[in-house]
Protein backbone atom coordinates (compact mmCIF):
# COMPACT_ATOMS: atom_id res chain seq x y z
CA UNK A 1 0.00 0.00 0.00
CA UNK A 2 1.23 3.52 -0.82
CA UNK A 3 1.72 6.03 2.52
CA UNK A 4 -0.52 8.66 2.26
CA UNK A 5 0.17 11.57 4.83
CA UNK A 6 -1.74 13.23 6.10
CA UNK A 7 -1.73 17.12 6.19
CA UNK A 8 -3.46 19.65 8.78
CA UNK A 9 -4.94 23.11 7.47
CA UNK A 10 -6.47 25.82 7.84
CA UNK A 11 -9.64 26.57 5.44
CA UNK A 12 -8.97 29.80 4.10
CA UNK A 13 -8.15 30.07 0.32
CA UNK A 14 -4.78 31.24 0.73
CA UNK A 15 -4.32 28.61 3.62
CA UNK A 16 -5.06 25.68 1.19
CA UNK A 17 -3.16 27.25 -1.65
CA UNK A 18 0.22 26.91 0.83
CA UNK A 19 -1.18 23.59 1.67
CA UNK A 20 -1.53 22.15 -1.55
CA UNK A 21 2.05 23.69 -2.69
CA UNK A 22 3.33 21.39 0.22
CA UNK A 23 1.38 18.64 -1.34
CA UNK A 24 2.35 18.87 -4.75
CA UNK A 25 6.37 19.00 -3.23
CA UNK A 26 5.59 15.58 -1.38
CA UNK A 27 4.05 14.24 -4.69
CA UNK A 28 7.11 15.34 -6.16
CA UNK A 29 9.53 13.18 -3.91
CA UNK A 30 6.91 9.98 -4.02
CA UNK A 31 4.73 10.68 -1.41
CA UNK A 32 0.88 11.14 -1.70
CA UNK A 33 -0.70 13.24 0.96
CA UNK A 34 -4.64 14.40 2.24
CA UNK A 35 -5.77 17.59 3.11
CA UNK A 36 -7.47 17.40 6.88
CA UNK A 37 -9.22 20.98 7.24
CA UNK A 38 -9.46 22.30 10.60
CA UNK A 39 -11.41 24.63 12.24
CA UNK A 40 -9.03 27.49 13.69
CA UNK A 41 -10.44 30.25 16.49
CA UNK A 42 -8.49 32.91 14.41
CA UNK A 43 -10.60 32.32 11.49
CA UNK A 44 -14.17 32.08 14.06
CA UNK A 45 -13.78 35.22 15.75
CA UNK A 46 -13.19 38.25 13.35
CA UNK A 47 -15.13 41.31 15.44
CA UNK A 48 -11.84 41.63 17.50
CA UNK A 49 -8.22 42.34 17.16
CA UNK A 50 -6.26 39.61 17.24
CA UNK A 51 -4.11 40.89 20.07
CA UNK A 52 -7.10 41.24 22.17
CA UNK A 53 -8.10 37.53 22.43
CA UNK A 54 -5.11 35.25 22.11
CA UNK A 55 -2.88 37.05 19.36
CA UNK A 56 -1.55 34.78 16.66
CA UNK A 57 -1.55 30.93 18.59
CA UNK A 58 -5.26 31.21 17.52
CA UNK A 59 -4.14 30.11 13.88
CA UNK A 60 -2.30 27.52 15.03
CA UNK A 61 -3.00 25.72 18.17
CA UNK A 62 -6.23 23.74 17.18
CA UNK A 63 -3.80 22.61 14.37
CA UNK A 64 -1.44 21.75 17.08
CA UNK A 65 -3.81 19.84 18.83
CA UNK A 66 -4.52 17.91 16.40
CA UNK A 67 -0.79 16.66 15.71
CA UNK A 68 -0.02 15.93 19.34
CA UNK A 69 -3.32 13.85 19.48
CA UNK A 70 -2.32 12.07 16.34
CA UNK A 71 -5.12 13.02 14.18
CA UNK A 72 -2.81 14.11 11.40
CA UNK A 73 1.07 13.79 10.36
CA UNK A 74 2.16 17.60 9.55
CA UNK A 75 0.50 20.98 9.19
CA UNK A 76 0.87 23.60 7.40
CA UNK A 77 1.63 26.73 8.48
CA UNK A 78 2.22 30.82 7.51
CA UNK A 79 5.20 31.38 9.34
CA UNK A 80 4.45 34.75 10.23
CA UNK A 81 1.59 33.24 12.36
CA UNK A 82 4.02 30.86 14.23
CA UNK A 83 5.23 32.17 17.74
CA UNK A 84 8.76 31.55 18.38
CA UNK A 85 8.00 29.82 21.58
CA UNK A 86 7.04 26.27 20.15
CA UNK A 87 5.08 23.58 21.94
CA UNK A 88 6.34 20.73 23.89
CA UNK A 89 6.39 17.81 21.19
CA UNK A 90 6.02 20.04 18.83
CA UNK A 91 8.78 21.35 15.55
CA UNK A 92 9.15 22.85 12.50
CA UNK A 93 10.76 20.19 10.20
CA UNK A 94 10.70 22.27 6.83
CA UNK A 95 10.55 25.85 5.98
CA UNK A 96 9.86 26.54 2.67
CA UNK A 97 12.06 28.78 -0.32
CA UNK A 98 10.19 32.24 0.74
CA UNK A 99 8.71 33.62 -1.74
CA UNK A 100 8.10 38.04 -1.45
CA UNK A 101 8.33 39.23 1.74
CA UNK A 102 6.78 42.83 0.92
CA UNK A 103 4.00 44.47 2.27
CA UNK A 104 1.25 45.61 -0.48
CA UNK A 105 -0.89 48.89 -0.35
CA UNK A 106 -4.43 48.33 -1.60
CA UNK A 107 -6.51 51.56 -2.61
CA UNK A 108 -8.65 53.02 -5.47
CA UNK A 109 -7.99 56.47 -3.79
CA UNK A 110 -5.28 57.01 -3.48
CA UNK A 111 -1.68 56.08 -5.14
CA UNK A 112 0.71 55.40 -2.85
CA UNK A 113 1.13 55.14 1.42
CA UNK A 114 2.85 58.48 1.04
CA UNK A 115 0.11 60.12 0.08
CA UNK A 116 -2.57 59.68 2.83
CA UNK A 117 -4.42 62.55 4.11
CA UNK A 118 -5.70 63.14 7.81
CA UNK A 119 -8.64 61.23 8.78
CA UNK A 120 -7.86 58.22 5.65
CA UNK A 121 -9.88 55.17 7.01
CA UNK A 122 -6.99 52.35 6.99
CA UNK A 123 -8.19 48.83 7.32
CA UNK A 124 -5.85 46.82 9.27
CA UNK A 125 -5.98 44.82 12.60
CA UNK A 126 -1.86 44.56 12.65
CA UNK A 127 0.02 46.70 15.19
CA UNK A 128 2.65 46.38 12.93
CA UNK A 129 1.23 48.53 10.39
CA UNK A 130 -1.05 50.80 11.94
CA UNK A 131 2.10 52.23 13.98
CA UNK A 132 3.72 52.24 10.51
CA UNK A 133 0.85 54.27 8.51
CA UNK A 134 0.76 56.74 11.63
CA UNK A 135 4.38 57.52 11.39
CA UNK A 136 3.52 58.68 8.15
CA UNK A 137 0.35 60.40 8.50
CA UNK A 138 -0.52 60.42 12.38
CA UNK A 139 -4.13 61.44 11.72
CA UNK A 140 -4.99 58.34 10.27
CA UNK A 141 -8.10 56.64 11.24
CA UNK A 142 -7.18 52.84 12.01
CA UNK A 143 -10.33 50.56 11.63
CA UNK A 144 -10.01 47.38 12.88
CA UNK A 145 -10.49 45.40 9.45
CA UNK A 146 -9.81 41.42 9.65
CA UNK A 147 -11.11 38.38 7.66
CA UNK A 148 -9.52 36.51 4.76
CA UNK A 149 -7.94 37.75 1.54
CA UNK A 150 -11.25 37.88 -0.45
CA UNK A 151 -13.23 39.49 2.31
CA UNK A 152 -11.21 42.20 2.68
CA UNK A 153 -10.80 43.18 -0.67
CA UNK A 154 -14.89 42.75 -1.17
CA UNK A 155 -14.98 45.52 2.13
CA UNK A 156 -12.48 47.92 0.47
CA UNK A 157 -14.46 47.84 -2.49
CA UNK A 158 -17.79 48.84 -0.58
CA UNK A 159 -16.30 51.91 0.92
CA UNK A 160 -16.09 50.27 4.59
CA UNK A 161 -12.33 51.77 4.67
CA UNK A 162 -10.11 54.19 1.93
CA UNK A 163 -6.49 51.23 2.35
CA UNK A 164 -5.62 48.43 3.40
CA UNK A 165 -2.66 45.90 3.36
CA UNK A 166 -2.03 42.36 2.59
CA UNK A 167 1.20 40.12 2.19
CA UNK A 168 2.07 40.25 -1.47
CA UNK A 169 3.02 36.45 -1.20
CA UNK A 170 -0.20 35.60 -0.40
CA UNK A 171 -1.80 37.77 -3.21
CA UNK A 172 0.62 36.10 -5.53
CA UNK A 173 -0.53 32.77 -4.02
CA UNK A 174 -4.29 32.82 -4.62
CA UNK A 175 -3.43 35.33 -8.02
CA UNK A 176 -4.51 38.44 -7.56
CA UNK A 177 -1.60 40.47 -7.62
CA UNK A 178 -3.69 43.03 -9.77
CA UNK A 179 -5.46 44.21 -6.48
CA UNK A 180 -2.28 45.71 -5.60
CA UNK A 181 -2.02 49.69 -5.53
CA UNK A 182 1.83 49.87 -4.39
CA UNK A 183 3.92 47.44 -3.39
CA UNK A 184 5.98 48.64 -0.67
CA UNK A 185 9.41 48.19 -0.25
CA UNK A 186 11.25 47.49 3.33
CA UNK A 187 12.76 51.09 3.78
CA UNK A 188 9.09 52.17 3.64
CA UNK A 189 7.36 49.26 5.37
CA UNK A 190 9.25 46.71 7.52
CA UNK A 191 7.24 43.26 7.28
CA UNK A 192 6.31 41.04 9.88
CA UNK A 193 9.00 38.26 10.70
CA UNK A 194 8.56 35.57 8.75
CA UNK A 195 6.24 36.71 6.48
CA UNK A 196 6.20 35.17 2.77
CA UNK A 197 7.43 31.62 4.11
CA UNK A 198 5.73 28.60 4.87
CA UNK A 199 6.52 25.86 7.32
CA UNK A 200 5.56 22.44 7.96
CA UNK A 201 5.05 21.71 11.35
CA UNK A 202 5.29 17.92 13.10
CA UNK A 203 6.11 15.72 16.22
CA UNK A 204 9.48 16.07 17.61
CA UNK A 205 9.03 12.26 17.42
CA UNK A 206 8.23 11.59 14.34
CA UNK A 207 11.36 10.53 13.21
CA UNK A 208 10.24 8.99 9.93
CA UNK A 209 8.86 12.55 8.51
CA UNK A 210 12.03 13.17 8.27
CA UNK A 211 13.46 11.85 5.13
CA UNK A 212 9.96 13.42 3.47
CA UNK A 213 10.30 16.81 5.05
CA UNK A 214 14.18 17.76 4.75
CA UNK A 215 14.29 17.65 0.99
CA UNK A 216 11.53 20.97 1.07
CA UNK A 217 13.47 22.75 3.43
CA UNK A 218 15.36 25.81 1.95
CA UNK A 219 18.52 26.60 3.44
CA UNK A 220 18.88 30.36 2.79
CA UNK A 221 15.38 30.98 3.90
CA UNK A 222 15.61 28.56 7.14
CA UNK A 223 18.56 31.25 7.81
CA UNK A 224 17.32 34.25 7.31
CA UNK A 225 14.20 33.27 9.47
CA UNK A 226 16.31 32.41 12.22
CA UNK A 227 17.84 35.18 12.51
CA UNK A 228 14.27 37.08 12.17
CA UNK A 229 12.71 34.88 15.15
CA UNK A 230 15.79 34.89 17.24
CA UNK A 231 15.53 38.93 17.34
CA UNK A 232 12.10 38.49 17.64
CA UNK A 233 12.08 35.87 20.59
CA UNK A 234 14.73 38.33 22.98
CA UNK A 235 12.46 41.19 22.25
CA UNK A 236 9.40 38.69 24.37
CA UNK A 237 6.75 41.17 22.80
CA UNK A 238 3.10 40.65 22.45
CA UNK A 239 1.14 41.01 19.84
CA UNK A 240 0.03 44.40 21.23
CA UNK A 241 3.70 44.98 19.88
CA UNK A 242 4.37 46.88 16.51
CA UNK A 243 8.03 44.89 15.69
CA UNK A 244 8.76 44.12 12.27
CA UNK A 245 11.93 42.06 10.99
CA UNK A 246 13.32 40.95 7.90
CA UNK A 247 16.51 39.41 6.70
CA UNK A 248 18.39 38.82 3.36
CA UNK A 249 21.23 36.83 2.18
CA UNK A 250 23.50 39.74 0.12
CA UNK A 251 26.53 37.74 -0.47
CA UNK A 252 27.50 33.96 0.23
CA UNK A 253 26.66 33.74 4.17
CA UNK A 254 26.51 37.13 4.63
CA UNK A 255 23.13 38.61 5.74
CA UNK A 256 21.57 41.75 6.55
CA UNK A 257 18.72 42.44 8.87
CA UNK A 258 16.29 45.25 9.45
CA UNK A 259 14.70 45.77 12.75
CA UNK A 260 12.30 47.96 13.53
CA UNK A 261 9.86 48.58 17.29
CA UNK A 262 7.60 51.33 17.23
CA UNK A 263 4.77 52.43 20.15
CA UNK A 264 1.69 51.71 19.26
CA UNK A 265 0.73 55.34 18.26
CA UNK A 266 3.99 55.48 15.80
CA UNK A 267 5.23 58.33 17.43
CA UNK A 268 8.54 56.62 19.05
CA UNK A 269 10.32 54.44 16.59
CA UNK A 270 13.59 52.63 16.78
CA UNK A 271 15.07 50.96 13.93
CA UNK A 272 18.47 49.03 14.06
CA UNK A 273 20.26 47.49 11.01
CA UNK A 274 22.69 44.45 11.39
CA UNK A 275 24.90 42.90 8.69
CA UNK A 276 27.02 40.26 8.92
CA UNK A 277 27.65 36.29 8.73
CA UNK A 278 25.09 33.66 9.87
CA UNK A 279 26.80 32.52 13.22
CA UNK A 280 27.56 36.80 13.77
CA UNK A 281 23.94 38.13 12.85
CA UNK A 282 22.29 35.30 15.28
CA UNK A 283 24.28 36.61 18.33
CA UNK A 284 23.41 40.24 17.59
CA UNK A 285 19.88 39.65 16.78
CA UNK A 286 19.79 37.97 20.60
CA UNK A 287 21.89 41.05 21.71
CA UNK A 288 18.89 43.59 19.56
CA UNK A 289 16.14 41.99 20.47
CA UNK A 290 17.09 42.36 24.30
CA UNK A 291 17.70 45.94 23.46
CA UNK A 292 14.97 46.58 22.02
CA UNK A 293 12.38 45.10 24.73
CA UNK A 294 13.89 47.59 27.58
CA UNK A 295 13.47 50.72 24.56
CA UNK A 296 9.95 49.42 24.15
CA UNK A 297 9.75 49.03 28.31
CA UNK A 298 10.95 52.58 29.00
Amino acid sequence: MKRVVKIGTRGSLLALAQAEHVQKKLLEGGTESQLVVINTSGDRFQDKRLADIGGKALFTKEIERSLLQGHIDMAVHSMKDVETRRPVGLRIAAILKRSDPRDAFLSSLYPTLESLVPGVRVGTCSPRRAAQVLAYQPKADIVLFRGNIHTRLKKLKKGEVDVTFLALAGLKRVFLEQEVTQVLDPEIMLPAAGQGAIGVECLTSREDLTPLLSPLSDVQTEQCLGIERCFLSFLEGDCHTPVGALAIEEDKNRFFLRTFVSSEDGRRLMKKQLRGSYSDLMKEAEVLGKEAREWFLS
